[in-house]
């Protein structure tokens, strides 16, 4: 990565240590600049579920010479598979692995979010700083850098301050009027996910999706020989379901297993395995719509500044662009982080836009809350397979949920042959 000389190098603090903020690092650090990272969990926080790569998500790993690595660590999912109440197949829909067109409900880059964490850390921790255990208490910024104090009671001073920390950022907090309310698309939506042990019940490579009255969805796949992945997928718009996620996980247990007990399918199973789980996490559904995502010498990157909710399928892929376009900017300008960001801002909109054109209409039809809409559904889908349609629209586009937005090319940084 070619780039512009500077007096001294800049000093960057980076807030976060899941996918958005190593992967800047990874570019900045390579810019020759002096990053370190902190991170509030006391270590590094290589958990969740499946996630996928797709669009300019993948370019980007390509372009950090990752994608091979990437690959040898992939999730083996060939499709998805749409199942009744008596577990028997309505309809499949295959990833589509032509190498044309857009991915389909699966993707060809489906990867644990621990691995790709893992990945991204291996490939930063020799030339980034990492302050696990420690958080951002409060920051206070002039002219001449922003000073932020930790919550070991230290302080210290840096060019540029980053919010990389997820969709509650508290970085993104700090730099809104004190009486503005978080900038959430509430979509009516809830999702809890979490790890049970995998039985011969979930032989196969596909995952299955049942769809139960009352606005419910669950989602079983498997990712080794070991461990089965359990999403249940709730549509309700209460106070108590958008209140539950920050109760207790006991709490949070309970009410997963009052809304979802007697839907049929594996649901006992599903339900006791939700007990003795390490890996359980409860989340509404939303979208992060800042307006603006700098502030002075403090910018917000990933799902801090553009959450795109999980059903966009780019949460990931946004995150390693705005990463990627970011870290551009700021050595394109020179240290400039008022025309830097202003840059960042211009060039990632247009992808942002693109990515949270999710239609929450669409997602709601997708879970009836009556039998007789679940059926209908069911037998529209099994009509779409039977007649590829599916399988076509994937080979055949053009796009795949980017709306075509290329990739910059930006000064100071070229891809690796």
């Amino acid at each position: 990565m070619s780039v512009p000389s500077y007096p001294r190098p800049l000093r960057i603090l980076i807030c976060g240590g899941g996918i958005a903020g190593p992967a800047l690092a990874w570019w900045l650090a390579r810019a020759g600049y002096q990053v370190v990272v902190v991170e509030r969990f006391p270590a590094l926080r290589a958990t969740g579920a499946q996630v996928d790569l797709r669009g300019q998500g993948i370019e980007a790993i390509r372009r950090m010479g990752l994608l091979d690595t990437v690959r040898r660590h992939l999730v083996d999912e060939d499709g998805v598979a749409f199942v009744d109440a008596r577990g028997r197949t309505r309809a499949t829909i295959l990833a589509n692995r032509s190498g044309h067109g857009a991915q389909s409900l699966t993707s060809e880059y489906e990867i644990m979010r621990g691995d790709l964490v893992r990945i991204l850390h291996d490939a930063t921790r020799d030339d980034v700083a990492y302050h696990f255990g420690t958080s951002v208490e409060r920051i206070a910024q002039d002219e001449h850098g922003v000073t932020a104090h930790f919550s070991d009671g230290t302080s210290d001073t840096f060019d540029l301050l980053v919010g990389a920390d997820g969709q509650g950022s508290r970085i993104r907090r700090s730099i809104l009027p004190p009486d503005a309310p978080e900038p959430y698309l509430r979509m009516g939506i809830h999702m809890a996910y979490w790890f049970i042990p995998r039985t011969d019940a979930d032989a196969g490579r596909l995952r299955q999706t049942y769809i139960a009255p009352g606005g419910r969805m669950v989602m079983r796949r498997s990712h080794n020989a070991t461990d089965t992945q359990v999403y249940f997928i709730l549509r309700e718009s209460s106070d108590e379901a958008s209140s539950i996620h920050r109760a207790s996980v006991e709490d949070q247990q309970a009410f997963w297993a009052s809304r979802f007990r007697n839907a049929g399918w594996q649901m006992e199973r599903f339900i006791d395995g939700m007990a003795n789980t390490p890996n359980f996490y409860s989340q509404e559904v939303v979208q992060v719509r800042a307006n603006h995502w700098h502030k002075g010498r403090v910018v917000l990157v990933g799902d801090a500044a553009h959450c795109a909710s999980p059903f966009s399928g780019m949460g990931i892929s946004g995150g390693l662009v705005g990463a990627y376009v970011l870290a551009s900017e700021i050595a394109r300008h020179a240290g400039n982080h008022v025309e830097a960001f202003a840059g960042y801002e211009t060039t990632l909109r247009p992808f942002v836009d693109e990515i949270q054109a999710v239609k929450t209409g669409l997602l709601r039809l997708g879970m009836p809350r009556t039998k007789t809409g679940v059926g209908v559904l069911l037998t529209l889908a099994g009509l779409a397979t039977r007649l590829r349609i599916p399988e076509l629209i994937a080979r055949f586009s053009k796009e795949d949920r980017d709306g075509g937005w290329v990739l910059p090319d930006l000064p100071g940084s070229h891809p690796p042959p």
